[in-house]
This record gives C-alpha cells, sequence and structure tokens, in this order.
C-alpha cells in the first residue's frame, strides 16, 4: 500500500496498517536529530556570543591583500607569529605588484619563521602575480575566484571574504573542527564536510562570527589536550564523552 507524501507528491511506502516502513522511521529521526542539534546550536551560539560580544581576525593587516597573505602564512603557525613576520613583510612588499616582483629569496627571508617558509613564499609569489595578472591587483569578493588562486583553499577565501568583504563564510580551522566535533554539530573529519554541516545548522549572518568565537573558546577554554572542561560556558550542552571531571 502506500499513500501520498508531503514532497511534491510522492509516495511513501508503508506496512500494514499504514505504519510506515524502516526507512520512513529512519529519515524521521534523523529530522528530528537535526532540530535538536539546531535548538542545541541556538543555545551554544547565545553563550558564546555573551561571551566573546566583540570578535575579529587576530592576524595584523591592512585591506584585503594583506590579510590574505597574512592567512596563506598561518597555516602550521600561530597569528602572533604571522603577525611578527608580516610587519617588515609589508613594510617592504606589501602590495601585489611588489611581492610579485620580488626574488624568492628575498621573500624567504621575511617569512622564515612561520615554518614551510620556502612552499610558503611559493604560493604567495604565486598569488601575487595571479592577482596582478587575472586581477588587475585587486583581491576578488569571489569564493570561486579566491580558491583559484595559488595557495588559496575555502578555509582562506572565507578569511577574507568575512574580514574583509563583510560576505559571511565558515571558516573551519583546527579550532572550527574540533569544537564542531565534540559539541556534535558534524560527524565528519574532513574540512569542507564540517563546513557545509555547519553552514545548514544556523543562519548565514552568523556563520563568520560563529567560527570566530569557535577559535577565541577553543584557545581558551577547549584546547585540544587540556580542555578546561569544569568551567566550560558550554559544558550543560556539549555531548563529548571525553570531558574531563577536574581541571588538567
Amino acid at each position: 500500500m502506500v499513500v501520498l507524501g508531503s514532497a511534491g507528491g510522492l509516495p511513501a511506502a508503508t506496512g500494514r496498517g499504514g505504519r510506515k516502513d524502516g526507512v520512513g522511521r529512519i529519515g524521521d529521526r534523523r529530522n528530528t536529530d537535526a532540530m535538536a542539534t539546531r535548538d542545541r546550536l541556538t543555545k551554544i551560539r547565545k553563550i558564546l556570543r555573551r561571551t566573546y560580544p566583540d570578535v575579529k581576525t587576530q592576524l595584523a593587516h591592512d585591506g584585503p591583500f594583506q590579510l590574505l597573505i597574512a592567512t596563506i602564512l598561518s597555516a602550521q603557525c600561530t597569528d602572533r607569529q604571522v603577525n611578527r613576520v608580516t610587519g617588515p613583510l609589508f613594510q617592504e612588499l606589501g602590495t601585489p605588484a611588489k611581492l610579485a616582483a620580488a626574488p624568492l629569496k628575498q621573500i624567504e627571508g621575511f617569512i622564515r619563521a612561520t615554518g614551510f617558509f620556502r612552499n610558503k613564499a611559493r604560493n604567495i609569489k604565486r598569488c601575487a602575480q595571479a592577482l596582478v595578472e587575472a586581477h588587475g591587483g585587486d583581491v576578488p569578493a569571489d569564493l570561486a575566484a579566491l580558491t583559484r588562486l595559488p595557495g588559496v583553499g575555502r578555509k582562506t577565501a572565507n578569511v577574507v571574504l568575512g574580514a574583509a568583504f563583510g560576505i559571511p563564510g565558515v571558516v573551519v580551522d583546527t579550532h572550527v573542527a574540533r569544537i564542531a566535533q565534540r559539541l556534535g554539530l558534524t560527524a565528519h573529519s574532513h574540512p569542507v564536510r564540517i563546513e557545509f554541516d555547519l553552514m545548514a545548522l544556523m543562519p548565514r549572518s552568523d556563520w563568520s562570527d560563529f567560527c570566530l568565537r569557535l577559535i577565541y573558546f577553543g584557545r581558551e577554554t577547549c584546547s585540544a589536550r587540556k580542555p578546561r572542561c569544569p568551567s566550560c560556558p558550554l559544558r550543560r550542552h556539549c555531548p563529548w564523552p571525553d570531558k574531563t571531571s577536574i581541571h588538567p
């Protein structure tokens, strides 16, 4: 026996007595779980908004280009260390044209302390060249165009879009990935899958600031090795089974 479902008039299979079969019950359970997760995330977002009312990127920059380069350099490196090297770098090579024309050895000398400096030097030089050749020296305010630039992935692109252009995006760094998993907001480990899971759970207008708040929260409370669970403002809403019972 079949009955008409609500989605576009599609039939929904039923068993004896009009009861939904196993597939229908699984679908209902998933919908219920998703709604519960959204409700829990709404409470989490409110708490983080109270805890960190004013958030912004910690990377020092003057304009979209400098933010783009600083974000590329921040891979496997702290923001504090990046800020130490970008001051002298941008003073000497602070425009796409100057960076594109600079010898690799000169660039490497500026950014050596960020780690993986040879690969990063190649990436930022090629990125600057692409900006000059394809975009007239301007940083595009478009995700697809940004991710076509050398050394720029979705995380870097979303950082630039949010902080430089006010275009919301979900930035999945190590803090966001770890905390999203601990909070039960995603079952995935791949950054892009986590990004899309989070996008589906909250309003677009909150994407950028929520991720920044998770980063602040990860640095201050929910660290990778020694999370401060007893003093965590999200403890009541956190299903992570490995919560610590005492301060490490």
